[in-house]
């Protein structure tokens, strides 16, 4: 059920078999085989094959990772399968999160964007909620394209471009779309990192997490505490943080976790208290864990 064959796709559009073709080009079934379950096969004999098909070598072969989530949601990305796992998560994750940033577009509002490019907009609804929705579609896509990557600022700072471009904070040259804030800020009313000092900090964060093994969603839960505090970016460092814990979980074949916009309140209470008392964001992440198994088994995925 969930998985996309680029060369059967292509066979599927010219009107053949994998065994016409085998025959056609004098090639063993077994090296078609080998294409269809993204094994390598000689670059020649490829090649080959891609000129008889009058597409690109790439169009034939794909990269097949062992985290089935991930594997699932770039096959989903690539065919534009509605109603699966890739589009589930687009449309809660983004909802959700910037639901809890305080976007005033509803579920089905968002749905209706990410499934029809239009939407009802009713009465008030800021034009920086629609392009902070769309933005974040896109967002999620990068995740997913980059999710095998390791951690890299590079990568964090893109999240925020993605997040941030053409919105009314873009136009405000002092905001720095994209790079790390130049202005202080709070959050919750308490201080977070000077921007003199964000440079130094990130560096920090990102190589004291990259030179862990064996990564767990513990660790992961505790690298988006320590980001959240540092606070990087003058505005989306909620959005962003969510986005980078989504990364790493596909990364690291941990099980991804949805903040629901209802579990808000005890969200914010687990990063305020993070220093005091570590478990109540460890708890309100792993509801959110929770919360993406369900969507596995309504979709009739295994975890």
């Amino acid at each position: 059920m969930y998985s996309y064959k680029p060369l059967e796709r292509k066979l599927k559009e010219v009107g053949l078999t994998k065994s016409a073709l085998a025959a056609k080009l004098g090639i063993s079934s077994r090296t078609i085989a080998k294409i269809s379950k993204g094994e390598k096969i000689a670059n020649n004999v490829l090649v080959r094959i891609a000129d008889f098909l009058r597409c690109r070598p790439s169009d034939l072969v794909k990269e097949v990772c062992d985290n089935h989530i991930l594997q699932i949601l770039r096959e989903e990305k690539e065919a534009k399968i509605s109603g699966g796992l890739y589009h589930e998560l687009q449309v809660r994750m983004t909802y959700n999160s910037n639901h809890i940033e305080g976007s005033r577009l509803t579920e089905d509002q968002t749905r209706l964007i990410f499934e029809t490019r239009t939407i009802d907009v009713g009465d008030g609804i800021p034009v920086d909620d629609i392009i902070g929705t769309s933005n974040h579609f896109r967002a999620i896509d990068y995740v997913i394209d980059k999710a095998l990557e390791p951690l890299s600022e590079d990568i964090i700072k893109r999240l925020h471009l993605l997040l941030k471009q053409g919105t009314k904070d873009s136009s405000l040259e002092w905001f720095a779309v994209g790079d790390y804030k130049k202005r202080a800020n709070t959050v919750g009313g308490r201080e977070t990192c000077k921007p003199s000092e964000v440079p130094e900090a990130m560096a920090k964060l990102v190589a004291g997490y990259n030179s862990k093994s064996d990564i767990t969603i513990d660790d992961i839960i505790e690298f988006h505490a320590d980001f959240e505090h540092i606070h990087p970016f003058q505005d989306g460092n909620g959005r962003v943080g969510r986005l980078i814990a989504l990364k790493e979980c596909l990364r690291f074949n941990v099980v991804p976790f949805i903040i629901e916009d209802s579990k808000k309140a005890f969200y914010y209470r687990g990063l305020a208290n993070w220093d005091r008392e570590t478990g109540w964001l460890k708890d309100t992440c792993l509801d959110g864990q929770d919360t993406f198994k369900r969507l596995l088994h309504i979709l009739g995925i295994p975890e």
